[in-house]
């Protein structure tokens, strides 16, 4: 697909537009204007900083496009191709100074997600796929892991922060997961645990209370590494239903089956 290909570059181009402006932000320390969105949810002019640099690079080359953001959204004549962008995905961590952040785009068209790429700018890696193409982290190929049973299992989690309905059954899962696995890790940002559960690095991944633009840049790469992505009833709907459970082909039924039962 020579058309998605050269969407998998217009993403990896403005995620590390955006990237850089994260990178010499986070590397200046100086105080940030930090206004509160909802409860435990913030932004700071670096998110705009960001989001406008990923959108200048997306206009550039594809102006008919819809552009879905976390902080603005931008229409498009051309609707069956929506950008999903998220410019910090981390922002609590960057607004504390902790490295662990990162830019995430996806790209959908009429039949779901077709481009993505996820950069962390603090370690200057850059996950990324198109829908057939495979999945890559700095250009060589990268793949779920083949585990198949949850004892060994590392997964990666994250609190509902936003919407705290969420939590009771939430901590149900949180249970049964610290039960059932070798260990749960919780680091703040959904982008980079996605696209770690793509290269092996985290088994797999499950969280709720989520946006589209925690979910879009990732998912293709899980999915395009050999994973299984979907909401935390087994649905394709993760993107609209705003949860997710991630992970490699052989774990991915073992996950759900207790998110099914808690979440």
């Amino acid at each position: 697909m020579k058309q998605a290909a050269e969407f998998e570059r217009i993403a990896i181009e403005a995620a590390h537009a955006g990237g850089e402006v994260l990178r010499r932000r986070f590397a200046d320390r100086e105080p940030l204007a930090v206004e509160v969105k909802a409860k435990h949810d913030y932004v700071t002019e670096v998110d705009r900083e960001a989001e406008a640099a990923v959108i200048a690079v997306i206009r550039r080359h594809v102006p008919e496009h819809a552009i879905l953001a976390e902080e603005g959204s931008t229409g498009g004549a051309h609707a069956a191709y929506r950008w999903i962008v998220d410019p910090l995905d981390g922002t609590t961590n960057f607004i504390h100074g902790v490295p662990a952040f990162a830019v995430s785009i996806g790209l959908t068209d009429e039949i779901g997600l077709i481009a993505g790429a996820v950069h962390d700018p603090c370690r200057g890696e850059t996950f990324h796929a198109h829908r057939g193409g495979g999945a890559f982290l700095n250009g060589s190929r990268i793949a779920c892991t083949k585990l198949d049973h949850l004892d060994a299992a590392l997964i990666a989690t994250g609190f509902p922060f936003r919407e705290m309905v969420h939590l009771p059954a939430y901590l149900a899962a949180f249970e049964l997961f610290v039960r059932s696995t070798s260990g749960l890790r919780r680091a703040g940002s959904a982008s980079l645990d996605l696209v770690y559960t793509a290269c092996g690095r985290y088994d797999g991944f499950f969280e709720v209370g989520l946006k589209p633009w925690d979910l879009a840049g990732g998912a293709l790469v899980v999915m395009e590494a050999g994973g299984i992505v979907t909401d935390v009833h087994g649905g394709p709907e993760f993107l609209r239903e705003g949860s997710v459970v991630a992970a490699g082909s052989r774990l991915h039924a073992a996950m759900l089956a207790i998110t099914r039962e808690t979440l």
